[in-house]
């Protein structure tokens, strides 16, 4: 029978996705929201089983990875250990890199949401929910959309209020409220300004002015 060679390779693939059997992980602290991300209703994220990039039907959230690389927080390149082996999240109890079947069924259920974990916080979660009326990814593809139907000037304006509100709300919670900086990707799910290089465009800031071009 096979085993698992704690090779790495799925390691630095990417994070897990979290699922509500992970929650007891985050409420202890196990697994810092500093160390989460998420992925927001609507945005175009790469589905690992479909293989292809698909609008998430809910909030999607993964541990991030090292730096600027894919390679999961938690995993030791050096000795290839992960740091939290005997607490590790769920999808990386039941992956095996030989049969992806276990994953597969699992992938998609139960997935842990933002709001299965603050919405008891008040002000913080009324936050969130705004942020995510304001600058939701069926807005934002609406107005890209447009950017091609003779209203280009409604749509630049329509997308800038969102990459602006983005920002704004981010630097708030860090500013007035007090709360880390690397918390903000879990509350608002990855900066707009990034995520809008999957639909082919990328944010170039000028003397505090935010420019929309095409990726050549």
């Amino acid at each position: 029978m096979k085993e698992c060679k704690r090779c790495g390779t799925c390691c630095k693939k990417g994070g897990p996705s979290f699922h509500h059997e992970d929650k007891m992980l985050i409420d202890k602290g196990i697994i810092p929201s500093k160390y989460i991300y998420t992925i927001r209703k609507g945005e175009r994220s790469y589905d690992n089983v479909k293989e292809c990039f698909l609008p998430a039907s809910s909030d999607i959230l993964k541990l991030k990875g090292q730096k600027d690389s894919w390679t999961c927080i938690f995993f030791n390149e050096t000795n290839h250990h992960c740091k939290i082996y005997e607490h590790r999240p769920m999808e990386c109890k039941v992956l095996k890199c030989w049969d992806t079947r276990e994953i597969e069924q699992i992938y998609a259920k139960n997935r842990l949401t933002r709001q299965d974990l603050i919405s008891s916080v008040e002000g913080l979660w009324e936050l969130v929910e705004g942020h995510q009326e304001r600058c939701s990814y069926d807005m934002l593809k609406f107005f890209i959309d447009s950017l091609h139907k003779g209203k280009k000037d409604e749509a630049l304006r329509g997308i800038l209020e969102i990459i602006e509100y983005d920002i704004k709300i981010r630097e708030l919670v860090v500013q007035k409220a007090g709360l880390e900086n690397d918390l903000t990707d879990f509350l608002f799910g990855r900066p707009v300004t990034e995520t809008i290089k999957i639909y082919g465009l990328k944010i170039k800031e000028e003397e505090n002015n935010y420019i929309i071009i095409p990726i050549s």
